[in-house]
């Protein structure tokens, strides 16, 4: 489990610094603009672009249909903003076109944030009282095991995304071969952070399962 976390870190520290790194790096575009042209290409005209705070927190919000860029990316005219732009558009176009692992996450949506709301107090009080009451600890088990899973079946969903944005980038001819390398770049280092996650599920959930099984 500390291993995993140093990775996060690691990994998110990376993120950052090659983010900054290539938000140096200049394009003709926005990352707003960048956005409009990919969805334009895709037929898709229904989905909003809007600019949000923070940073790297940019996401797509199919419930309200809108392309949520944070300043920085919405802004910005660089090889970074428009990497992580055409990621999110990416995943409009997973939408659009029922890409079955994005159909798959979208329907354990509802069960995975009621798991969420409830399953940190269900494994407290299963291992509190697996004595008298073990079967209360499973359930915990199986309430993070389906978060487990939804953290999984997002790696294919963001790789996806991420071929799409970097094959449509060049397509329009927004990066070339030179800078292309740091588009794909950037987007690794972003997925990188989604498989710590899921490995770390992972590993919470077998020590769960390892609890349980001790205490028979």
């Amino acid at each position: 489990m500390i291993a995993v976390m140093v990775a996060s870190m690691l990994i998110q520290g990376r993120l950052t610094t090659r983010f900054e790194k290539y938000s140096e790096v200049p394009i003709g575009l926005t990352g707003a603009e960048v956005a409009s042209r990919m969805l334009a290409a895709h037929g898709i005209r229904d989905v909003s672009i809007v600019s949000i705070k923070g940073k790297l927190t940019d996401h797509y919000d199919p419930t309200t249909k809108t392309v949520n860029l944070s300043e920085g990316v919405y802004y910005g005219k660089s090889v970074a903003a428009a990497a992580v732009a055409a990621h999110e558009c990416g995943h409009v176009v997973q939408h659009a076109t029922r890409y079955p692992w994005l159909s798959m996450r979208s329907a354990l949506v509802p069960v995975v944030s009621f798991s969420n709301n409830v399953v940190s107090w269900v494994l407290l009080a299963g291992v509190l009282l697996m004595e008298r009451f073990p079967q209360l600890l499973w359930l915990g088990i199986a309430l993070f095991a389906l978060t487990t899973l939804f953290s999984f079946i997002t790696l294919p969903v963001e790789i996806n995304a991420s071929a799409r944005a970097v094959a449509w980038l060049e397509n329009a001819g927004i990066v070339n071969y030179e800078n292309k390398p740091m588009a794909q770049d950037a987007l690794k280092w972003a997925a990188y952070t989604y498989v710590v996650a899921a490995i770390g599920s992972l590993a919470t959930l077998l020590y769960y399962i390892s609890i349980a099984q001790r205490r028979k």
